[in-house]
């Protein structure tokens, strides 16, 4: 892989890792149209990392706060309770997505090869993202178990090429009362466990096979990162102003000319 292609694969994983248009179902697409290998188990762990990454340093003040809450509330010491529960919702959140990848790898994987399910399914992403615009604006802050279960339920459909991790999880939040902002900022937080999760997996996979860092490695994951920053900043604001649903139309748009091509080309 060369330099300039690291770069823009990093780019597109940025910025779609977080806005609710699937990284995922792009990077299947973009490697079934325009022939481009994103398959580098090495450059695909390290731009994820990347990603994480970015998560952690724009919501970093929060993430420190739940941390040390969790670990005070675990050692029985002065914490703060609303942070520590917060903690603990994120932990039971990140169940649902932790068990369908464990038990459903190889179904999971298999759904990448398919152009025309990527296709439908950001048809499907694009649909549920439309339904949010018609929810009244929430008032409340993630409730109990029942929420962080429901919200996680949304993000382990997100394993699925096609289906936006933030779309699917943000929408829930929304389909459950919770204040738009609120919902925002639980969704990016759940991700970081289940990033960080795959990344340890598939670094370990990548150190079995001969890790090998370069250039273009270095490139990618610091291109995830940088375009990941404003990503993250553009959808709490868009979030916050009610016009989530918008996304839709890109959505739409990308899986409807996908699936005409594929069928065009007789898959």
């Amino acid at each position: 892989m060369n330099l300039l292609t690291a770069i823009a694969l990093g780019v597109l994983q940025g910025l779609t890792e977080f806005l609710p248009v699937s990284s995922s179902g792009h990077l299947a697409l973009a490697e079934y149209f325009f022939g481009v290998n994103s398959s580098d188990m090495t450059f695909e762990v390290f731009v994820h990392f990347g990603t994480a990454l970015a998560v952690l340093v724009y919501f970093r003040r929060r993430v420190t706060a739940i941390v040390l809450a969790v670990v005070r509330w675990a050692f029985r010491m002065k914490h703060e309770p609303d942070d520590a529960r917060m903690g603990l919702l994120l932990i039971l959140g990140t169940v649902p997505a932790a068990l369908v990848g464990a038990l459903f790898e190889k179904r999971v994987e298999s759904a990448f090869g398919s152009p025309v399910l990527v296709s439908v399914l950001l048809l499907v992403t694009g649909t549920m993202l439309w339904l949010t615009r018609r929810l009244p604006a929430g008032t409340r802050s993630v409730g109990g178990p029942r929420d962080a279960l429901l919200v996680g339920l949304a993000q382990a459909a997100a394993v699925l090429p096609g289906i936006s991790r933030s779309g699917a999880t943000i929408s829930a939040g929304l389909g459950l009362g919770i204040e738009r902002s609120k919902a925002a900022e639980f969704a990016f937080l759940l991700s970081i466990p289940v990033i960080l999760g795959a990344t340890a997996v598939k670094l370990s996979d990548a150190v079995a096979s001969g890790l090998g860092v370069g250039g273009p490695v270095v490139a990618g994951t610091v291109a995830a990162f940088a375009s990941a920053i404003p990503a993250i900043a553009l959808l709490m604001r868009v979030v916050s102003a009610g016009t989530f649903h918008r996304f839709a139309y890109y959505c739409w748009g990308v899986g409807l000319v996908a699936l005409v091509l594929t069928i065009a080309r007789g898959q």
